[in-house]
């Protein structure tokens, strides 16, 4: 019974550290990503702009970056108050304002070669019936979109590319760089040639040491007739 215990000890770390590793792989994609502002938050938009309609006095966003899913996606950054925004833009009969926040993300968010533009805001004033992407082309043009209406440049940033696929560490980068909260090069950092980090490794021995005890622990009480 003790050396089973053992052993499934040992699994369970090894299974602990393939899941870590395979983590820190994780690819992430380059894309704008669209967002709904509820009070004082951001909250992930739950339909696209082609179809999202909002009402008058709303405020949404749009943010340039790279993240592998919506639960650590960048929110977008700068003012987002409907009534700074819009300040300048009265209301009008027949018509609705949407404020809209544009970010264009960070240096480590762009495509090669190219250079995001400054984050800004917008008051867009359309039709009552008008989708977030009508009222993102009116002020924000020109639009560029895939074959399976994805949202690829606003006001034509990037020049190329659309929701591409980037590795996990160039990911890793540009989430830590856009959030401020970027690791110091000591910490977690893969060496120069792609390999797996000092830390990674010590983590790998850790693990065999702690399975090779269990094992010799095992051994030691099947000896003495208790295994």
């Amino acid at each position: 019974m003790t050396r089973r215990c053992a052993a499934l000890v040992l699994a369970a770390l090894l299974l602990s550290l393939t899941g870590a590793v395979q983590s820190a792989q994780a690819a992430g994609y380059r894309y704008w990503s669209f967002w709904d502002r509820s009070g004082d938050s951001w909250t992930y938009a739950t339909q696209g702009p082609s179809t999202a309609r909002p009402a008058d006095g709303d405020v949404q966003g749009f943010r340039f970056a790279v993240s592998a899913d919506s639960q650590d996606a960048s929110q977008p950054r700068g003012a987002a108050s409907f009534a700074t925004i819009c300040a300048k833009t009265p209301a009008r009969d027949g018509t609705k304002r949407v404020a809209l926040v544009i970010d264009s993300g960070t240096a480590a968010d762009a495509p090669s070669g190219e250079t995001p533009p400054a984050p800004r805001t917008a008051c867009a004033r359309v039709s009552p019936d008008a989708t977030t992407a009508e009222a993102l082309a009116s002020v924000a043009r020109p639009l560029r979109y895939d074959t399976n209406a994805l949202l690829c440049a606003i006001a034509g940033y990037p020049e190329t590319g659309c929701g591409e696929q980037v590795s996990g560490q160039a990911s890793d980068q540009a989430s830590e760089q856009a959030s401020g909260t970027e690791k110091p090069a000591s910490a977690g950092k893969a060496e120069k040639d792609g390999g797996p980090s000092v830390g990674l490794f010590a983590g790998a021995a850790a693990v065999a040491i702690l399975g090779a005890a269990a094992v010799w622990q095992a051994r030691r009480r099947g000896s003495r007739g208790d295994g």
